[in-house]
């Protein structure tokens, strides 16, 4: 069976408060975008389960993949049997824009579908939260709006078709750990879902990422190549998570088209939205 993972970005995130236990309660809007992977997933030939990565360099060992650790999670909940899983990773990491995640949520629907469990999406979507926070968004894959640290997901009614996407990832990766640390929890100000419900052109200013201020001043490329990327013609411009990825949200390719290349050593495409 083969699938393939797509990448997510965040309209707007508001870090409202810390937790006692040490996380951070939050508010965003996760969005698929058509940016993916490929992952593939068959009989094991061996006796053992196996990871081949492809692509973009993996710099972890096997069984701490979040692959393999979906593997094992499944395994441990249900009669799945030993693979071979092959993925060609192409969503870059450290990106804020849950590759990994993405990659784990979509192992547990493959066996779920390849091995017949019947597993309801709402029980995937309760097992990938203890992989990581935003795998259960991956699971059902629509625009959702996320509270708590990003597990708690409400469908929201929200469309960007029509539009155009142009994603930068810079060479530089920010430490998810880092970026909280530094950033200042607040209660919000106004509605993210209503905020969203406005036309894009009325974004900027009012769907923010808190991140931004704390991680910019730490690496001020970043900021660079955001204001750039609206000065190119966005009608709306955004970190994507912790970062380090930036993306501009275009009225049309050609505008979106015509940034590709223009930033030195980063990877970047262009999206239907």
């Amino acid at each position: 069976m083969i699938e393939f993972p797509n990448a997510k970005i965040n309209l707007g995130l508001n870090i409202v408060e810390r937790r006692d236990d040490g996380y951070h309660n939050l508010e965003t809007v996760f969005y698929p975008i058509g940016l993916t992977d490929v992952l593939e997933i068959v009989p094991a030939r061996g006796t053992g389960s196996t990871l081949t990565t492809y692509g973009n360099p993996v710099d972890c060992p096997v069984e701490k993949n979040l692959v393999m650790k979906a593997l094992r999670l499944m395994q441990r909940h249900c009669d799945v049997p030993e693979v071979d899983i092959y993925l060609y990773k192409h969503i870059p990491d450290g990106a804020g824009l849950g590759g990994g995640s993405s990659d784990a949520s979509s192992t547990m629907l493959m066996l779920n579908e390849m091995f017949k469990l019947g597993i309801k999406k709402e029980e995937l979507a309760r097992l990938a939260a203890t992989l990581g926070a935003d795998c259960p968004f991956f699971i059902y894959n629509r625009p959702m709006m996320a509270t708590g640290i990003g597990d708690v997901l409400t469908p929201i009614d929200v469309s960007l078709s029509g539009l155009w996407l142009y994603l930068v990832k810079p060479p530089v990766s920010v430490p998810t750990g880092v970026a909280y640390s530094r950033v200042t929890p607040a209660p919000s100000t106004s509605d993210l879902r209503i905020d969203v419900a406005r036309a894009v052109r009325q974004w900027s200013g009012v769907v923010k990422n808190d991140f931004e201020p704390s991680v910019f001043s730490s690496y001020p490329e970043l900021a660079t190549i955001k204001n750039s990327i609206k000065s190119g013609g966005a009608i709306y411009a955004s970190m994507s998570g912790s970062g380090s990825s930036i993306f501009g949200i275009f009225s049309d390719a050609i505008m979106a088209e015509k940034m590709k290349g223009r930033f030195t050593g980063s990877s970047d495409y262009v999206i239907a939205l």
